[in-house]
């Protein structure tokens, strides 16, 4: 088997299938691994036990699929200039602003499938091609193996970003037990810029690189449970699930593609829904409205909680 010509043909396979990009890494993570211990010991990671609870299996790919030598890396843009931008969303303190990525299908299960249907497409031309895909589903360090395997580089608000496409994408991994060639690590090009650190509005990026998660509006109004701390309530604004303010002023977003799919357009207008209309949503209709959405696994309590501060910060 040449391998070469197989990585060819994969990203034949991958663009074919809606993915934007493909990368190969290998499974030395020995440097993120560091990196990760240090944010956890500092308690940046907040109530996201996750991080840590899987003990050294995150950063050592052979802990979690046995014989894995490779990952792909794949990048799947999410992106649409039809939607009403973000920034004017958040100029409109009646209208609820809800991170782009979340506005249409959750993207779980679509790449899942997409993934699954690549890596089939491989053991169908290698037998003895092992594997286990992934997106955002796992203990995977997925923005160092991004990064590895060309993707793109991680910029100082901890986001991947990809010099033709900005950062308004997903990714996903296909760990597998062939010798693909390895792709050329991306390179930093952020420069001296900071424009994400200075945009945070609650100054959860607390240093390059360095994202305080108990500071940050996308882990207040998603993972974390209980009443969001008062100190922050006025800095969320008409934020109710999420925050893409880093991403929104970083100059590379600029060359952000349009996706090549229409499941991530907005449902339920959530491009610009007002907020009083969704106040008025019991359990039941959350439920429904939010079936098939990201949105859905908050629950309708940390949803309602989240409104609330936004309609008083009308």
């Amino acid at each position: 088997m040449i391998y070469t010509e197989l990585l060819k043909q994969i990203q034949i396979w991958a663009i074919e299938l809606g993915f934007s990009q493909v990368g190969v890494s290998d499974v030395d993570l020995s440097e993120a691994e560091g990196h990760l211990k240090k944010w956890i010991a500092k308690g940046f990671h907040g109530q996201m036990d996750f991080m840590h609870k899987h003990g050294s299996m995150r950063t050592n790919p052979n802990e979690l699929v046995e014989e894995t030598i490779r990952i792909i890396s794949l990048r799947f843009d999410y992106f649409d200039k039809s939607i009403i931008a973000y920034e004017d969303v958040l100029k409109k303190p009646q209208k609820a602003a809800i991170s782009r990525y979340a506005m249409g299908r959750d993207y779980h299960k679509l790449i899942r499938k997409k993934l699954k249907n690549l890596a089939e497409k491989i053991k169908a031309e290698v037998n003895d091609f092992n594997y286990r895909v992934f997106t955002d589903s796992a203990p995977v360090m997925e923005k160092a193996i991004a990064e590895k395997a060309g993707i793109g580089w991680i910029g100082k608000h901890s986001n991947v970003l990809n010099a033709k496409a900005g950062s308004y994408f997903f990714l996903g991994e296909i760990y597998t037990n062939i010798p693909l060639p390895i792709s050329k690590k991306a390179s930093f090009h952020c420069g001296t810029c900071t424009k994400c650190i200075d945009a945070c509005p609650t100054k959860a990026i607390i240093a390059p690189f360095q994202v305080d998660a108990r500071r940050c509006i996308s882990y207040l109004t998603i993972e974390h449970k209980g009443p969001i701390p008062k100190e922050f309530h006025k800095a969320i604004g008409n934020r109710i699930y999420g925050c893409d303010d880093c991403q929104m002023v970083c100059p590379w977003n600029k060359f952000a593609t349009d996706s090549k799919v229409t499941d991530f357009l907005p449902r339920n207008q959530f491009d610009q829904p007002d907020i009083k209309e969704l106040m008025k949503w019991d359990e039941q209709t959350f439920l429904k409205k939010t079936e098939g959405s990201p949105i859905r696994r908050i629950g309708y309590k940390s949803w309602r909680r989240n409104l609330e501060i936004a309609y008083k910060n009308q």
